[in-house]
């Protein structure tokens, strides 16, 4: 059985948020054009009294919504433009994002009129706090996984940052992410200065970053942050947006305070909602309240043919955890997870059969993490009652500020790798309470490979690898939950690693040869056993197949496949098929060790 016979996962699309809100530069190419119309000020002086006017225009239709956390193509000569007017606002022309009242020399008929002093309380109170946004030149060099023993051609990027204490510049983790070479630059500086990246938090979406170069921060004043702002409270998010190399300023307001899906990090963190156009190059940028406090991070925005300028912003909770976390380990550690998967209670049959009161409420659980250390205290069927002291209702959310809920997961995240947290259950009709030391996640397919090379082994032509988001979204393209293998989905969404070494294996590829013929058309098919032995990760396998003093090598693959080699004739023919494709190694460093 080949790769033909695999069947496809299929399930009914969504519109997801996407994490494209940075440009590319692709080497010798400087021209760029956007997915969208930006709606935006360019260049915001308040000495001026005409202003440039920001016009929106037609919005391309997608075929329909997907997935998208790789980085945008750079598509020149699509219809979708930056336009700008260049004639002066009249008192009774069209009103101006993120100013309160702007009146001209001229009415729009040409008319004299009188010239009322401008208002420009709201724009002022941000204005100062624009100097501390840099924009984030960026070059990445990504992993081949097709060819893991080498790297893809190198490209450019470009996003936003800005500054705040302690000599440091917060930036989205995508914007940064495999870089090998990043640089910021002042507003209204032709100087780019080196970064050094501090931490990366893939998670939340946020890196971290210095400049050795005193220059840079001469004159710069970081940003403080706000609370976390409520409802129809307006922001302005400030960038360097594609479709222009200057500043660039959207105004909206929140539309809405929940636990968001964030693209890049494969996680659920608290998120902001709002209607301010986020765009590629807004990445890494501040939103700022009225008051001219950073009240969160552009990072991703909604693309669908039914919605218009929904974009997302991390919030101050958020960045203030990745913030503490690192200056209290000297790195990012991660945000902690409940190991557990649950189960709403709001059936009442459901309740009366497990021996839940009228007044109790909680959630079911279904299934615990094994590698958590959660798995040592609770058990499948406990009711989570509350965490923390805080009760948790019927489908799981909490009380959250005045008139509003949210997930539970929410006091999870709040908490730091390492602390102690407070559950109690209901067992057997009995209240329980644990204290549990939170850990972050152990994923059987890893969301990210955390910068690091993929792991590969390659024996008679066989190039073997482990499993990653990374590295199904670059066999499959970015639907890859439409497209992958269906058992390669199910692990993917639904399977828990039994130990905290274990790994998905599976033949990548097949490196055509006189001693495999026959089996090159497996693609992407799990390693179950080598030998008779189970295989629980790449290294193990590595191992028992270079020890393996055996007439014959014996695979044994999903799908009922077996694969089956003479010893020392696979072994001799490797060498001659590393030649063959310039390979260098048989297997990566991080085997060898």
């Amino acid at each position: 059985m080949g790769d033909k016979k695999r069947k496809r996962g299929k399930k009914t699309p969504k519109p997801v948020a996407e994490t494209m809100d940075f440009q590319i530069t692709s080497p010798g190419n400087t021209s760029t054009t956007s997915k969208d119309d930006v709606l935006s000020l360019s260049n915001i002086d308040i000495s001026d009294s005409e202003l440039p006017i920001a016009r929106k225009g037609g919005r391309e239709k997608h075929r329909k919504p997907a997935i998208q956390i790789d980085k945008p193509d750079v598509r020149i000569g699509t219809s979708s433009i930056v336009r700008r007017s260049s004639r002066a606002v009249g008192n009774n022309g069209d009103s101006i994002v993120g100013v309160s009242s702007v009146v001209g020399e001229h009415g729009r008929h040409g008319g004299a009129v009188a010239e009322p002093p401008p208002r420009w309380e709201n724009a002022a109170r941000v204005v100062p706090s624009m100097d501390a946004v840099v924009k984030v030149f960026c070059v990445h060099t990504e992993p081949n996984f097709s060819l893991p023993w080498q790297r893809k051609r190198q490209y450019s990027s470009s996003s936003s940052g800005f500054v705040i204490g302690g000599r440091r510049v917060l930036t989205n983790a995508h914007s940064v992410e495999h870089h090998t070479q990043v640089k910021l630059k002042k507003r209204g500086s032709d100087t780019k200065y080196l970064a050094t990246v501090l931490a990366i938090g893939t998670e939340c979406d946020i890196a971290l970053l210095t400049v050795n170069d005193d220059e840079f921060w001469e004159g710069v004043s970081p940003v403080e942050f706000g609370s976390l702002p409520a409802l129809q409270d307006a922001v302005t998010v400030v960038g360097y947006p594609i479709g222009g190399d200057t500043i660039s300023v959207t105004s909206g307001v929140v539309s809405r305070i929940e636990i968001l899906s964030y693209v890049h990090g494969s996680t659920e963190l608290l998120g902001l909602q709002i209607d301010a156009a986020i765009n590629s190059g807004n990445s890494g940028g501040p939103a700022f309240n009225d008051k001219g406090n950073c009240v969160g991070i552009a990072f991703q925005s909604l693309k669908h043919e039914d919605a218009e300028n929904i974009g997302y912003v991390i919030p101050t909770p958020v960045i203030k955890h990745f913030i503490k976390d690192y200056e209290k380990n000297g790195e990012y550690t991660g945000f902690p997870v409940l190991g557990i998967e649950w189960q709403k209670m709001e059936n009442p049959d459901l309740r009366v059969s497990i021996g839940m009161a009228a007044d109790q409420k909680g959630v079911r659980i279904r299934r615990v993490e094994p590698t958590g250390p959660e798995f040592q205290v609770l058990m499948p069927s406990d009711i989570i009652v509350s965490f923390d002291g805080i009760d948790i209702a019927n489908d799981g959310t909490v009380p959250f500020r005045h008139g509003e809920r949210i997930g539970f997961s929410y006091l999870v995240s709040q908490k730091y790798t390492g602390e102690d947290a407070v559950v109690k259950v209901l067992r057997n009709s009995e209240i329980l309470v644990f204290k549990l030391k939170l850990a972050t996640q152990k994923r059987l397919i890893p969301a990210h490979i955390k910068g690091q090379p993929p792991s590969y082994y390659i024996i008679a032509g066989f190039v073997l690898t482990t499993v990653s988001v990374p590295y199904l979204r670059s066999e499959y393209g970015k639907e890859y939950e439409l497209d992958a293998p269906v058992k390669l989905l199910e692990k993917h969404l639904h399977g828990m690693a039994e130990s905290e070494d274990e790994q998905i294996v599976v033949v990548s590829q097949v490196l055509v040869a006189d001693i495999n013929i026959g089996y090159e058309d497996i693609v992407n098919t799990q390693v179950l056993a080598f030998n008779g032995e189970p295989v629980k990760n790449l290294k193990d396998l590595a191992s028992m197949v270079e020890n393996c003093h055996d007439e014959f090598l014996k695979f044994d693959l999903d799908y009922q496949q077996i694969v089956v080699l003479q010893t020392k004739s696979a072994k001799a023919a490797t060498v001659d098929i590393l030649t063959t494709h310039c390979i260098p190694s048989a297997m990566s460093e991080d085997l060898k060790t």
